[in-house]
């Protein structure tokens, strides 16, 4: 019982009613040392703390059920991908012979497996069949089929990465296409510069006469400046792509890279395993061919995604403002990884 004149007493919440966090609270970034709190770049985290950064990527990737969410954005990429040949060769049939069109496209799919490169092939070889006047007319019609076919998978990609960040889409109904649209242009104008580098310009090259060590030089170069080009399609989807204040580019940059590497090595080693050990047309008879590059299309999906993660996360390392906005204090950035810390397991 309390008296007058006496000190007040302090309530201190019971410990079974303490809410617990698993971001530490912003103060302790500092205690928390050899870990990267204070890291101002990917770069300056040190090993500690990739450690931690690492062991929450696997949980979140199993939390977030990214195998299914991989599903859905693979589901999307096979919608696209057919009315997206019917554009390419409608536009090519305009300016050229649309039959060469199928040659140079070949030999961009290296990596898929050779059952989905023969369906895509197949598809080119029947719509280039057709006359010249009909690719003309189908020119419109096939160009808008396929922008909006490959803005719902834009889409639903961007849809999956408000899940690897853990935002919640704000954006009003005009900005969130205005931004699948630019994305899905970026993505098209990727497919035409791959196309010029990896067919067309060697082409012309030979037609110019260039001596032959050019030509070999030019060989070796254009892999890596492809790969170069794709983790800057990417870096850009990581930033504009989630409904949140846009990271800083370093915090997109590495993820990016590391997505690149895995699809390549994953796409080899898929169409490895699909040509030596799995026999889907015994399974799925004629439409083995589908599901392979169904199949492609969820490791490319989840790959990405992947690297989603990992961006997500080295932003959640530290405790300095990741985000383009001009300095703000934790809690205010606009971006639930910049806003708040990662646990360290």
């Amino acid at each position: 019982m309390s008296h007058p004149g006496d000190a007040p007493e302090i309530l201190k919440p019971d410990a079974d009613t303490e809410q617990e966090t698993d971001e530490p609270a912003p103060h302790e970034a500092v205690l928390e040392k050899g870990r990267g709190r204070t890291a101002r770049s990917p770069l300056q985290i040190p090993l500690k703390g990739w450690r931690d950064i690492l062991i929450r990527v696997v949980s979140e990737t199993l939390k977030d059920n990214l195998g299914l969410v991989s599903a859905g954005v693979a589901f999307y990429f096979l919608l696209a991908v057919f009315p997206s040949i019917a554009a390419f060769v409608s536009i090519y049939g305009l300016i050229y012979d649309p039959a060469d069109a199928q040659q140079q496209v070949s030999s961009m799919m290296g990596l898929l497996p050779e059952e989905a490169r023969k369906l895509m092939l197949d598809q080119m070889q029947a719509l280039t069949g057709g006359s010249q006047k009909a690719l003309g007319i189908g020119a419109v019609v096939s160009i808008l089929l396929a922008l909006v076919s490959a803005m719902r998978g834009t889409m639903a990609l961007m849809i999956a990465l408000n899940i690897v960040y853990e935002e919640r889409e704000t954006r009003n109904f005009i900005m969130l296409r205005l931004v699948a649209f630019a994305l899905t242009i970026a993505s098209v104008l990727f497919i035409i510069i791959a196309l010029a580098l990896v067919a067309a310009l060697p082409a012309v090259l030979q037609q110019i006469g260039f001596g032959s060590w050019v030509a070999t030089a030019f060989s070796l170069a254009r892999w890596p400046l492809l790969a170069l080009l794709f983790i800057i399609i990417l870096s850009t989807m990581y930033r504009l792509g989630p409904s949140r204040e846009k990271a800083k580019w370093r915090w997109v940059t590495m993820g990016s890279v590391v997505a690149t590497l895995l699809w390549l090595c994953g796409s080899a080693l898929f169409s490895w395993y699909v040509s030596g050990f799995a026999n889907y047309n015994e399974t799925y008879g004629s439409l083995g061919a589908v599901v392979i590059l169904l199949m492609w299309f969820y490791v490319t999906a989840y790959i990405i995604l992947i690297g989603g993660e990992l961006n997500s996360e080295l932003e959640h390392q530290t405790g300095e403002d990741s985000t383009i906005s001009p300095e703000q204090p934790m809690g205010q950035r606009g971006a639930h990884v910049a806003d708040t810390l990662g646990k360290t397991p």
